[in-house]
């Protein structure tokens, strides 16, 4: 006996009411369940549709989907961090090699000034401002995205989830060390600055990769990632 239609869409309701909320792990997860039942039913045809559907959600155990989801979610946080190195190179490649190498010495020449500090401050105060804005705008189009049931992937979620993360955990805890330290760059030996020069850049690139240049790529991304979200989004 083959599920419906109906039992199918069923099935995806099903797991978004066991907390499965990204398509893609819902649809590895209905095409187990629906295979599984056709299986209970070919040797317990008397069997209804929720009955041979909660047999099966039970041979998952105590957690439910929960393992699966986990498993799912390290997957795609080792293909992200793939990703992420991808975009990252391109900077140390010519011609961005040259803008990395002037944000450096833009850096270095920045610090030596006395009381660089306010302006690294400065800096920071207004990076955070404007990307804790962007942040908003960005949650609220989630949040309508959640609120109209749109299928959302699993990367597509990761993409706004890591900018978001990392944006906050590391501009606005560097404002507050900075601020809290007082440092004066300016009295720090050459080695440090280079040093402190060297690993801002990087911090700096990072950041725009994963906040402005991996979510532009998004659609290609995801088209790259899912062979089913052209079909899914209908683009």
């Amino acid at each position: 006996m083959k599920l419906s239609a109906t039992e199918i869409q069923s099935l995806y309701k099903f797991t978004r009411q066991h907390y499965v909320y990204h398509y893609d792990i819902q649809t590895e997860l209905v095409d187990h369940l629906a295979n599984d039942i056709e299986q209970i039913w070919a040797t317990q045809p008397n069997l209804s549709f929720e009955e041979a559907r909660d047999t099966s959600f039970k041979k998952f155990g105590v957690f439910g989907f929960m393992d699966v989801v986990d498993a799912k979610q390290k997957q795609m946080n080792k293909r992200y961090r793939k990703i992420l190195w991808r975009f990252f190179k391109v900077w140390f490649t010519m011609p961005k090699l040259l803008l990395t190498i002037a944000i450096f010495v833009g850096l270095y020449l920045v610090l030596k000034i006395p009381y660089s500090e306010y302006i690294v401050l400065g800096s920071l105060l207004i990076i955070c401002i404007t990307d804790l804005i962007k942040q908003h705008s960005e949650r609220k189009h989630q949040k309508n995205k959640k609120i109209e049931n749109e299928k959302v992937f699993l990367l597509e979620a990761m993409i706004g989830t890591t900018r978001q993360t990392f944006s906050s955990l590391a501009f606005v805890n560097i404002f507050n060390i900075v601020n809290m330290m007082k440092f004066n760059f300016s009295s720090l030996d050459n080695n440090w600055l280079l040093l402190t020069s060297f690993c801002t850049t990087l911090l700096l690139i990072f950041f725009y990769v994963s906040a402005y240049v991996i979510p532009k790529k998004a659609e290609a991304l995801l088209l790259e990632t899912y062979p089913e979200y052209k079909l899914v989004k209908g683009l």
